[in-house]
């Protein structure tokens, strides 16, 4: 297990419960993602929920916030998204997450899946390689800061 800050454990631990109930694989991208592969990222200020639309729709509901369209930026989008703020840090979900590269708009769907213990709850990731390439392809230079901790 990973040595976590304690705002950042705690909203991790409340989110491994408000995701159980998902019918799709969900995972924790971005910075938190990071921190949980054991990486030494500071700058922990949201947790990033990335799941299926669906599930992020009844995630959002469960949660009491109202599920919306995100237009988002220029950079992202996402079908589904919501900001929870029953826990310590922000948690942002959102199903259908887009990010737009050199070629246009790349739909965000991770193809591996790690679990990862947090006291006794469990949370998945994506793999370090296929994070990374994630954090590459978003460009800001947060992210790239970020993807340069995974490097191995």
């Amino acid at each position: 297990m990973p040595i976590l800050p304690e705002p950042l454990r705690e909203t991790l631990e409340m989110v491994a419960d408000l995701a159980e109930p998902a019918a799709d694989p969900w995972w924790i991208i971005a910075s938190a993602a990071v921190a949980l592969h054991g990486a030494p990222v500071r700058d922990v200020r949201d947790v990033d929920l990335l799941m299926s639309e669906d599930d992020a729709r009844r995630t959002l509901v469960r949660a009491g916030v109202e599920p919306r369209s995100d237009q988002g930026t220029n950079k992202f989008r996402s079908a589904a998204f919501g900001t929870w703020l029953g826990a310590s840090l922000p948690v942002e979900i959102f199903g259908g997450f887009e990010f737009a590269g050199g070629g246009g708009w790349t739909h965000v769907q991770p193809e591996t899946r790690e679990p990862v213990a947090v006291r006794d709850k469990t949370l998945f990731v994506p793999s370090a390689a296929e994070l990374r390439a994630m954090l590459i392809g978003f460009g800001r230079p947060k992210d790239l800061a970020r993807a340069e901790l995974l490097r191995s």
